[in-house]
């Protein structure tokens, strides 16, 4: 408590152990240097072997030592948040703004209707006024079945809503939490819980059942709503369509125990092919307008349509940083991690992303806030509008109108001019998608639009509470994981080659720090021709036995040793230290080099070709939300899928491949001519990368040599990386003799 008694909302720790780190930190900057050191005094005399290959690992070293250098930005600066939501409810009891709630979908068989309306209801039941609750859902497909969930879902709310409140449920996404506990429990509740289980499962299969149908039975068709489908030709040529299916201004919207219910909107914007939709962002631009035409809330929400509300008390979190009266007024958006409920123990696919949400973000956070990942976000709206930072500006946080006031207009007066503004048209010649709303023009439409609310001077937080706000679905694939990271890297890679590149737009306007911690992540896609180049020269000059590294006897050895042994250790002990486990940290290495190999490579050639003028705009691709049963029970036991077909497994199985006869043709070389003693004194460093390469493969292995389930390697992809990796073996030993 200061002087003036005034107490804080949110509190913000510093992490302990900083100096030590920045002294470890230090240890290592100078073992990278005496590394580049050794590079440039040893660089092979003009037609020595290697000169060429030496000066490419020069290369490589320098760019990992550059690399090494922006990621301290994520770790030299940690800070944690905390919040006193008891404060917040003391001081402003229920005179609190208005929250505006966006959940998203796209596509209704990769993101069935049963886990969007799960969504919907898990944030409809948040612990919050009702009539300060808003929540929209945007169907860029257009789909009746995603509709007729959502309105069997406004009519289960009646009971869901008070069943919660009544017995303080957690998490309050149905299906989550009928999952968790056994119906037949002694609990305090066996009637209600009994009921509401029933109710759930007569929605549930009667939303499934018109799923499998394929089309709506007519009695279900005679609500209002489904008349306008009449004017629908395909999910791309189609009138706006707009439901308010809950009005929270009527006062017959009651629940069951007579309660007010949150306002529940339905929008499947205008499409027409001639008008290019811009994805994501556009969907979320055209519920920003709809939006502030019904209920205008001050702060919005937008969380994808797999991510439920874990915790009813995530809303109160945000509060207690927008409404704290010193700071609040600095802050722009509150982002909570993306979390994840079917990761498995050892996090098979890495799918976690445990050091970016545990370590990295909170060193974001100590230089002026993390990034806006596109879901589980709390926005100012002003600031969502191009709203300029301002030290003038204090909270200007106004409490709605009574819900019992005479509306000015009838629901469908309201719906009709709600729907102009998520036409095709409304956006031309206007700043939509350039200085207002999410931007367009590049696949993380999310990073742009944060990092251009920091550079007008606003600052973001970033709370990752002991429960976890949001929990969604993670990639259950190795082909699906590798195809989102590649949209991943190569947006951020489009954002530094953009006008909006955090290396020269932000300059001046953000810190250094959170510079540098943008730069990191837009040089993803960058980091293939490093790690590519790493991952098979060294290993190539085996077979000639060429050493490219110190010899155990030179002092020169010891900065390498020191490096890499410190590096993996530290990276080890922060992953530990942060919940996972040594096999988790060993898959999360595997991952790690494939997508580098794969993702980031593809992602580059892409981003360059488009730049030439040789590749058309990228496709926003959904990540696939449900998979196949067989699939599903491979995932849960740990076992790599590769059964599905993608360039990026003939790249992963060639370098896998090229590694394996490398280590193969030396070990044969070593054990024929006795030269186990020359190759452990000469070559102990590139025999020890090759033999890590060959070990953290050895699931790609398996999938291409003795596997026989479907999730095997295909065929055709296993015999063209073996033709691949022996021809490059080969016409490498012929030829550079």
């Amino acid at each position: 408590m200061g002087n003036d008694g005034y107490l804080p909302l949110f509190e913000t720790k510093r992490a302990n152990g900083r100096t030590l780190y920045r002294v470890f930190a230090g240890s290592i900057f100078v073992g990278i240097c005496l590394i580049w050191s050794y590079r440039v005094s040893h660089v092979p005399r003009d037609g020595e072997d290697g000169r060429l290959v030496w000066i490419g690992l020069l290369a490589a070293e320098l760019w990992f030592g550059f690399y090494w250098f922006l990621t301290q930005a994520h770790r030299w600066n940690l800070v944690y948040r905390q919040t006193f939501k008891d404060r917040l409810s003391h001081r402003y009891g229920n005179q609190l703004p208005g929250v505006d709630i966006f959940v998203c979908t796209a596509d209704p068989v990769i993101e069935p209707p049963m886990m969007v309306i799960n969504t919907v209801l898990s944030v409809m039941a948040y612990d919050y006024p009702p009539e300060k609750l808003s929540v929209y859902l945007s169907d860029d497909a257009g789909s009746q079945l995603t509709f007729y969930a959502l309105l069997e879902a406004s009519q289960f709310a009646k009971y869901w809503i008070p069943f919660c409140k009544k017995f303080n449920v957690e998490p309050r996404s149905p299906a989550a939490y009928l999952d968790s506990i056994s119906i037949s429990d002694d609990s305090k509740q066996p009637k209600e819980l009994a009921t509401i289980n029933k109710l759930y499962e007569d929605m549930k299969n009667q939303v499934e059942n018109v799923a499998k149908l394929g089309r709506l039975p007519e009695v279900h068709l005679r609500h209002k709503g489904f008349s306008e489908w009449d004017s629908y030709s395909s999910r791309h040529d189609h009138d706006t369509i707009l439901q308010i299916l809950i009005d929270g201004k009527d006062p017959n919207a009651k629940d069951s125990e007579g309660c007010v219910l949150p306002t529940l909107v339905y929008v499947a914007r205008e499409k027409r092919q001639q008008y290019f939709h811009n994805f994501k962002a556009g969907a979320m631009n055209a519920l920003i307008r709809v939006s502030s035409a019904i209920s205008n809330g001050q702060i919005v929400l937008n969380v994808d349509c797999d991510m439920y509300s874990n915790n009813s008390l995530a809303v109160r979190d945000a509060l207690c940083f927008f409404m704290d009266e010193k700071k609040g007024h600095e802050i722009a958006y509150v982002q909570f991690p993306q979390n994840f409920d079917n990761i498995t123990k050892n996090e098979l696919y890495s799918s976690s992303l445990r050091v970016i949400s545990q370590v990295e973000f909170h060193g974001l956070d100590g230089y002026g806030g993390p990034l806006y990942i596109g879901t589980g976000c709390f926005h100012r709206r002003d600031t969502l509008c191009g709203r300029q930072f301002s030290r003038e500006i204090h909270n200007e946080f106004k409490i709605d109108i009574p819900r019992d006031r005479e509306r000015e207009e009838t629901t469908a007066v309201l719906e009709e001019k709600s729907k102009v503004l998520a036409s095709c048209t409304y956006e031309n010649n206007t700043e939509w998608g350039k200085e207002m709303g999410l931007k367009y023009g590049c696949p993380v439409e999310d990073v742009i639009t944060g990092l251009s609310i920091q550079c007008r001077g606003w600052k973001s937080v970033y709370y990752n509470p002991e429960r976890k706000a949001f929990l969604g679905v993670a990639p259950t694939t190795l082909a699906q994981i590798l195809v989102q990271h590649k949209r991943w890297s190569e947006g951020d890679f489009q954002i530094l080659l953009s006008k909006y590149s955090p290396a020269w737009f932000a300059n001046g306007k953000i810190s250094l720090g959170l510079q540098l911690g943008y730069c990191c992540y837009c040089l993803w896609a960058t980091n293939c021709l490093a790690v590519l180049y790493y991952s098979i020269v060294p290993s190539l000059y085996l077979l000639r036995g060429i050493p490219l590294f110190p010899e155990l006897s030179s002092p020169w050895f010891f900065p390498f040793a020191y490096v890499v042994i410190s590096n993996y250790m530290y990276s080890l002990a922060e992953y530990l230290w942060n919940g996972g486990t040594v096999l988790g940290w060993w898959n999360d290495q595997r991952i790690w080099l494939y997508k580098r190999t794969s993702s980031y490579l593809l992602g580059f050639i892409d981003i360059i070709a488009k730049s030439l003028g040789l590749h058309s705009d990228s496709t926003f691709v959904i990540t696939a939300k449900v998979s196949k049963q067989e699939v599903y029970r491979r995932y849960v036991k740990e076992i790599m899928e590769f059964g599905d077909s993608t360039p990026m497994f003939t790249a992963l199985a060639t370098i896998a491949l090229i590694n394996l006869v490398c280590l193969i043709g030396l070990m044969k070389k070593a054990i024929v001519n006795e030269g186990i003693p020359i190759i452990y004194e000469t070559m102990l460093l590139q025999f020890v990368l090759c033999a890590i390469l060959v070990l953290i493969n050895w699931p790609l292995y398996q999938g291409l040599f003795f596997r026989k389930d479907n999730g095997k390697m295909p065929n055709y992809i296993a015999i063209k990386s073996i033709v691949l990796a022996v021809s490059s073996c080969t016409c490498f030993t012929l030829f550079s003799t």
